[in-house]
């Protein structure tokens, strides 16, 4: 069951609501916190698209994801008829996925310790892209292989309900707006708690237009998964 309060946060002011806000006892949106780094984040995506371009992955069960995705860093994350998995190797092209751009990785540590989790190297990002009626239904980031380090959640573009719950799918959830710049992040006992993104609205934004480009940072492993 889904909890119907939430902030409206749906204003054209990028710098409103800004500060730390507890979603968890180890949670927080860092409102804002990405906007210094917009335009470098924007330029690493759009680097990481020109190698490993955007893809509609399906999923074990036939179904054909609306969030169209791509990654970077040392794992990817994939899924087929054959599951959910990382892998090193970039299904479409065979290659390996690209670097992770530095201005990722120093947004993901600076969010990190700023959230209580000092010291994040992530090894693994998605880079997902949301259009009109995209959605992520409620799941759990369980497939990567260290669940001490946190998940770096960054927002650009359109404006976005994010979905947060408890760690029984049935818990209830809290709808958290998130804006153009917004981090998430969440760990500890917090870690694997289910999450998702409500449809997404048309609200186009001045830069990015009718799209939504979330990117989450993570620790998969060593042993993520196979080569």
């Amino acid at each position: 069951m889904t909890m119907t309060t939430s902030l409206d946060l749906f204003g054209d002011d990028d710098t409103a609501q800004s500060g730390r806000e507890a979603i968890g006892p180890q949670s927080f949106v860092l409102r804002g916190f990405a906007l210094p780094f917009a335009e470098a984040l924007l330029q690493g995506v759009d680097t990481v698209a020109a190698q490993s371009p955007f893809r509609r992955m399906q999923t074990p069960g036939g179904y054909t994801m609306s969030v169209a995705l791509t990654n970077c860093g040392q794992w990817g994350w994939t899924t087929d008829a054959h599951g959910y998995r990382y892998t090193r190797i970039d299904p479409l092209s065979g290659l390996p996925w690209p670097d992770l751009p530095s201005a990722f990785l120093e947004l993901a540590q600076a969010a990190a310790a700023g959230a209580g989790f000092p010291g994040f190297a992530p090894d693994a990002c998605l880079v997902n892209q949301y259009e009109p009626g995209s959605r992520l239904s409620l799941h759990q980031d369980k497939n990567e292989r260290d669940y001490g380090a946190p998940i770096v959640s960054v927002s650009l573009g359109m404006p976005a309900l994010f979905l947060f719950g408890g760690h029984e799918r049935s818990d209830k959830t809290v709808r958290v707006p998130l804006l153009h710049g917004d981090v998430v992040v969440w760990g500890g006992v917090d870690r694997l708690r289910y999450h998702g993104v409500m449809p997404m609205k048309d609200l186009p934004h001045p830069r990015l237009g009718s799209r939504r480009i979330n990117f989450t940072l993570r620790k998969a492993g060593e042993s993520a998964g196979p080569v």
